[in-house]
C-alpha cells in the first residue's frame, strides 16, 4: 500500500521538477520582447474593452474583447484607438510594420515614399474592418456620434476610391503632336496638397458609409455638443473658394462664414455650435507677406462672419497687435470672446548681413528671469500672448493681460466680473535659490475695465478657482493651511491649520516648505472643499462657519491612506463633485503596503461624523491596484492588480468586484523564465531610526547558499513593495527581474534625511541594512555591488568614499562636486542649480558662503583618494539635469588616482539614454560589469582594452 501511494507522489515530484528545470534566466534579447499595455479603452455601454500590447522592440497589437474577457478580434500594428460615443465603432491607426520601415530606410527610400499609417474603422456589431490608406489625421466628435472626419496624404496610386491623383497624373498615349507635353504642363500647374495648402477633408457617415469631400482643408474641428463641423480651406482655385466654412452634419448644409484668399487661423467653435470665432488677414497676398495683420471675426450661425476687432480697435495697447498665436475661447454664456494680443515684434534690419552682426548674449545681474532660462524659452516667449476679451453684448474690447502678470484664469467660465491673475515678478530673482513653490501676488482684474486689484501679497502658493466661481482657494506652503477667498464678500478665510488637520506632507525631509496631500475637489455648488491629510478625507466649509469634518475617520494605527475614486474627474473639476456619485475609495496600507478598494458613501458621510457607516473593504490584499476606469453608461470597470510576480493584466468587474474576469494576457512567456520574489525588511539606522526596505530574491532561492547582491536605491521605495517591475531595457537602473532571474539578490533600502548631511544619511541608512543581510548568511559579502542614477548615482558615489565593502559600483549622472554644481545650470530648463542644494533634493540647506564645509563634506570628489572600488560611470553629453562635467570630473579624478573606472557617454542623449538601442547597450554593459566583479565572469573587451575612437562605429567590444 505504501508503495502504491509513494509512486504517484514521486511521479508528481518528477514532473514538477522537470517543469521547474525548463525555466531559464532572462537574457537581454528576451526582455526586448516583453509587452506593455500602452492604452486601454472601455466603451460607454460597457460591452467592449480595447487594449494595446506593445513590445519594447517590434510591432504593437490591438485587441478587442467583450466585457467577459472573450477576445473578439485583434489587429497587428494597431494603435491610437478611440471608441465612438455611441459604442458602435472603433477608430484606430495601423502603423507600417517596423521591419518594413527598417528595410525602406536601408534602401534610403525618400521620406514621401515611405510606408504610411492606415486609418481603420471597425464596426463592433458586424465585426467588419474598413481601412483607408495614407492617413494624415482624424477627428471624432466629443459628445455625439455617427460621423468621422479625416485627411490622407494623396498618392499617385489612387488606391482610395475617393482619392484624386496629385502631381503628374495620367499620361496620354498620343505621340508627336505636343498634346502630351501640354497635358503634363497643365497638370504640373495644378494646385498640390501640402501642409501649407491643406488636404482633402473627408466627412464620413459611419452608419451609411456616405462621404462628403472638401478640398485643401488646413484646419478642422467639431463642435463638442452639436452636429457641426467647421473648417478652413485654401480653396481649389476653381470651384471651391478659399475661406472658413461651417458644415451642418445632420442636415448636410454647407455655410461659408467668410470667403476669399487670406490667412486664417485659431479656429474656435463654442461647444453648442452657436458661435464660431477665428482670426483672418484678407488683404492681398503681398501685404500679408510683408506684414501680417490679423482681425478677430465671429460667426453667429446665420450669415457672414462679422469682424469684431483689428489692431486699431480701441482697447488694444499701442504698439500691440492681435496675435495669431493666441488661443480663442468663448465664455459659457457666449457673451464674451477671449483671444490673445502681444507687443509687435521688433523687425530685423535686412540691410545688415548676418556675418556683420555680433553673436553675443548679455546677462544682467538683476534680470527677473535668469538669462539661460530666457534663452531656453526664447521661441516660446516669442509666441507669448496676453489675454484680451471682446464683449459681444457691449461691443467693447478690453485688454486683460499685461507683461507684469504671469497667468490669467477665468472665473465662472468667463462670465464673472473678474478674472484671476498672478505675478511673481517682484520675487523672480530669489526663485533662483528658493525654487518652488514661488512667491506670488494675487490679483482680480475687472473684466469690463481691465483694471487689476491686488488681493494678496507675497504668498507661496498658486491660487485656483472653485468650479462654481464663488471662491479662490490655495494651499499656503509656509503655514500649511488651506485658504479661500470669497469673491462676493472680498473676505479671506483660513479653513484649517496644523493643529486641526495636518494637510502637509508629514514625511517631508527637504529644507523647503512641505507640499500638501492635495485636494480632491469641490462639492457641487461650491458647498465644500474636499482635502486629504495623510490618511483621511476632510470636508472644509469655504466660509469657515463650521469646523472641518472628517469623512472617513481612519485611525493612524491602521495606517491606511484613503483616496476618492471619481469616475468622471474632468466633469467634477469643471462642475464640482456630486456626492451621490462617489461610492468607492482606494486605500493604501502604509504598514503592510497592501492596496484595497472600499465601498463608501460620500453623501452619507458628508456633513456628519462617522456613525458606523464608514468605508468597507471589498477587494484588499497583498497586491497593488490601479485606479479603475468605468464605462460611462454601465456599471463595469477595468482595472489592474499586480505584485512582483504578477504582470498588471487588465481585469474587468462590476462595482462590487465580486466577479472578476481577466481580460488580457500579454506576456504568457513569463512562465518560461526564472522569476523571483520580494519581501519587506526592517533594521535600525546608525542614528537609531527604524527603517524598511525590500529584498528581491531569485525564484529558486536557497538560504544555505551565498548570493551576489546589488544595492539599488533612490530615496524611499518600500511603499511600492507589490509593484510589478516589468522587464525592460531601463534607461538608468538595473532590471530587477533580469538580475533575480540570473541569480542576484537586490536590496532596495529606504533613506531618510536631515538637513545638511545627505551623504552621511545615506551611509547611516544603507550600511546597517547591508550588515543585517550579511548576518543572515546568504549574502556573499565579497560580491556586493551598488547601482544608482542621478540622486542615487550621487549616493553610491559617496558610499564608495566611505566603505570598501562594495566589489563594484555603477554611478549614473552623479554630482560629485557640489561646489562646481552649485553654480551650474540645468540646461534642460535653463535654471541655476543652487535651489536644489539650498532647498530641495540635495538638502544642504545653506549657500556655499554660509556653510562651505557642508558642500565639501558631502562632495565625493574631495575624498576620491579613498575609493578602492571599480567604478562604472554613465553620463551623457546632452544631460540637461546634471551637468556632464560632473561625470568628467569624476572620471578624471579616478583616472588621475589610478583607480579602475569607465565612463559611458551616449552621444546626444540627455539625463539618461532614451533610444532603445542605447538603453539596450547600457543594460548589456551594466550586466557584464557586475557579472565580472560579482560572479567572476570574464572581463569583456570594452572593459579590458576599451574601444578606440576609430573603432567606435564598428566594434561594440562586448
Amino acid at each position: 500500500m505504501k508503495t502504491q501511494r509513494i509512486l504517484p507522489l514521486l511521479f508528481i515530484f518528477v514532473i514538477s521538477l522537470s517543469a521547474f528545470s525548463q525555466k531559464r534566466p532572462l537574457e537581454p534579447e528576451d526582455v526586448l520582447k516583453w509587452n506593455r499595455i500602452t492604452e486601454q479603452r472601455i466603451s460607454n455601454d460597457g460591452q467592449y474593452i480595447v487594449y494595446n500590447a506593445q513590445p519594447w522592440k517590434g510591432d504593437p497589437e490591438l485587441f478587442i474583447t467583450n466585457i467577459k474577457g472573450e477576445q473578439i478580434n485583434s489587429f497587428a500594428c494597431g494603435t491610437g484607438s478611440v471608441i465612438t460615443e455611441d459604442s458602435k465603432f472603433l477608430i484606430f491607426t495601423i502603423q507600417p510594420e517596423s521591419e518594413l520601415v527598417r528595410e525602406e530606410k536601408l534602401k534610403k527610400t525618400k521620406k514621401d515614399k515611405m510606408s504610411k499609417p492606415k486609418l481603420a474603422v471597425y464596426n463592433f456589431e458586424t465585426q467588419l474592418l474598413d481601412t483607408i490608406l495614407n492617413m494624415k489625421s482624424f477627428k471624432l466628435p466629443a459628445k455625439w456620434a455617427g460621423v468621422l472626419a479625416f485627411q490622407v496624404e494623396q498618392s499617385e496610386k489612387a488606391e482610395g476610391r475617393w482619392l484624386k491623383a496629385e502631381g503628374k497624373g495620367q499620361k496620354t498615349e498620343e505621340k508627336g503632336n505636343g498634346k502630351e507635353e501640354e497635358k503634363e504642363k497643365e497638370e504640373e500647374e495644378l494646385k498640390k496638397e501640402s501642409d501649407k495648402n491643406g488636404r482633402q477633408l473627408v466627412v464620413r457617415n459611419l452608419v451609411t458609409g456616405t462621404e462628403k469631400l472638401f478640398p485643401f482643408v488646413t484646419k478642422y474641428q467639431f463642435a463638442s455638443e452639436k452636429e457641426l463641423l467647421v473648417f478652413i480651406s485654401s480653396g481649389d482655385d476653381k470651384e471651391f473658394d478659399a475661406g472658413v466654412y461651417a458644415y451642418n452634419v445632420k442636415e448636410g448644409l454647407l455655410s461659408p462664414m467668410i470667403l476669399g484668399d487670406g490667412t486664417y487661423s485659431q479656429l474656435s467653435v463654442k461647444k453648442d455650435g452657436e458661435l464660431v470665432a477665428f482670426l483672418a488677414d484678407i488683404r492681398d497676398e503681398k501685404e500679408r507677406k510683408d506684414n501680417e495683420q490679423n482681425s478677430l471675426y465671429v460667426w453667429k450661425g446665420d450669415a457672414q462672419a462679422v469682424k469684431l476687432a483689428d489692431n486699431f480697435t480701441a482697447g488694444i495697447p499701442s504698439d500691440w497687435e492681435i496675435s495669431k498665436n493666441g488661443r480663442i475661447s468663448f465664455s459659457e454664456s457666449g457673451n464674451r470672446v477671449f483671444f490673445g494680443t502681444a507687443p509687435i515684434a521688433v523687425e530685423k534690419d535686412t540691410t545688415i548681413l548676418e556675418e556683420e552682426k555680433p553673436n553675443v548674449d548679455i546677462w544682467h545681474w538683476n534680470e527677473p528671469v535668469l538669462h539661460t532660462v530666457q534663452l531656453k524659452n526664447k521661441s516660446r516667449e516669442a509666441k507669448k500672448t496676453y489675454m484680451a476679451v471682446y464683449h459681444l453684448d457691449m461691443e467693447t474690447l478690453v485688454q486683460l493681460g499685461t507683461k507684469d502678470l504671469n497667468s490669467i484664469s477665468l472665473i465662472q467660465k468667463g462670465d464673472a466680473k473678474f478674472v484671476l491673475a498672478t505675478s511673481n515678478l517682484p520675487y523672480a530673482v530669489q526663485t533662483m535659490w528658493e525654487g518652488s513653490p514661488s512667491h506670488n501676488d494675487f490679483y482680480l482684474i475687472d473684466i469690463k475695465t481691465g483694471k487689476p486689484r491686488m488681493i494678496k501679497k507675497d504668498v507661496r502658493a498658486y491660487p485656483r478657482v472653485s468650479p462654481g466661481g464663488n471662491y479662490l482657494f490655495w494651499f499656503n506652503a509656509i503655514d500649511t493651511t488651506w485658504n479661500t477667498y470669497d469673491l462676493a464678500k472680498d473676505i479671506e478665510y483660513q479653513l484649517c491649520n496644523a493643529q486641526i488637520i495636518q494637510t502637509a506632507n508629514e514625511l517631508n525631509d527637504v529644507p523647503n516648505p512641505p507640499g500638501s496631500y492635495r485636494s480632491a475637489g469641490w462639492i457641487k455648488g461650491d458647498e465644500a472643499l474636499v482635502v486629504y491629510d495623510r490618511y483621511n478625507i476632510w470636508s472644509l466649509d469655504p466660509n469657515n462657519e463650521q469646523i472641518p469634518k472628517n469623512l472617513t475617520n481612519a485611525t493612524r494605527a491602521d495606517g491606511i491612506s484613503y483616496r476618492i475614486i471619481d469616475f468622471d474627474r474632468q466633469k467634477s473639476s469643471e462642475e464640482g463633485i456630486i456626492p451621490e456619485n462617489i461610492k468607492l475609495l482606494k486605500g493604501h496600507n502604509e504598514i503592510t503596503r497592501e492596496d484595497g478598494y472600499y465601498s463608501w458613501s460620500m453623501s452619507e458621510s458628508k456633513g456628519q461624523k462617522a456613525k458606523g457607516k464608514g468605508q468597507k473593504a471589498i477587494l484588499c490584499g497583498s497586491f497593488k491596484l490601479s485606479t479603475p476606469q468605468k464605462a460611462k453608461n454601465y456599471d463595469a470597470v477595468v482595472f489592474t492588480k499586480e505584485d512582483f510576480q504578477t504582470f498588471p493584466n487588465l481585469l474587468s468587474s462590476d462595482l462590487k468586484f465580486k466577479n472578476i474576469v481577466q481580460v488580457s494576457d500579454v506576456n504568457p512567456q513569463q512562465k518560461n523564465f526564472l522569476w523571483g520574489t520580494v519581501e519587506l525588511l526592517s533594521w535600525t539606522s546608525l542614528d537609531g531610526r527604524k527603517l524598511e526596505g525590500t529584498l528581491h530574491k531569485p525564484e529558486n532561492f536557497d538560504p544555505n547558499k551565498k548570493y551576489p547582491m546589488i544595492v539599488n536605491f533612490y530615496e524611499k521605495s518600500s511603499q511600492g513593495l507589490f509593484g510589478h517591475h516589468i522587464p525592460e531595457r531601463g534607461r538608468s537602473t538595473i532590471d530587477y527581474h533580469q538580475y533575480t532571474s540570473n541569480g542576484y539578490l537586490i536590496f532596495n533600502p529606504d533613506v531618510y534625511y536631515k538637513e545638511g548631511y545627505p551623504g552621511e544619511d545615506a551611509f547611516n541608512c544603507v550600511m546597517p541594512g547591508i550588515t543585517a543581510l550579511i548576518q543572515r548568511g546568504f549574502v556573499d559579502e565579497e560580491a556586493i555591488g551598488a547601482q544608482g542614477h542621478s540622486w542615487g548615482g550621487y549616493q553610491v558615489a559617496y558610499l564608495a568614499t566611505r566603505t570598501n565593502l562594495f566589489a563594484a559600483i555603477e554611478s549614473g549622472a552623479p554630482v560629485v562636486n557640489m561646489f562646481s554644481a552649485y553654480g551650474g545650470i540645468r540646461w534642460g530648463s535653463g535654471l541655476n542649480r543652487s535651489f536644489q542644494y539650498e532647498h530641495t533634493q540635495s538638502r544642504i540647506g545653506k549657500s556655499i558662503w554660509e556653510s562651505p564645509l557642508r558642500y565639501m563634506e558631502n562632495s565625493p570628489l574631495f575624498t576620491m583618494d579613498k575609493v578602492q572600488t571599480p567604478i562604472l560611470i554613465m553620463h551623457n553629453d546632452d544631460d540637461g539635469a546634471v551637468p556632464w562635467y560632473q561625470g568628467i570630473e569624476y572620471f578624471i579624478a579616478l583616472r588621475r588616482l589610478g583607480k579602475p573606472a569607465w565612463l559611458l557617454n551616449y552621444n546626444n542623449a540627455a539625463h539618461w539614454p532614451t533610444r532603445l538601442e542605447d538603453k539596450h547597450d547600457f543594460q548589456i554593459r551594466l550586466l557584464q560589469f557586475f557579472d565580472h566583479y560579482l560572479k567572476g565572469a570574464p572581463m569583456p573587451e570594452w572593459m579590458e582594452k576599451g574601444v578606440p575612437a576609430v573603432e567606435k562605429d564598428v566594434n561594440l567590444g562586448y
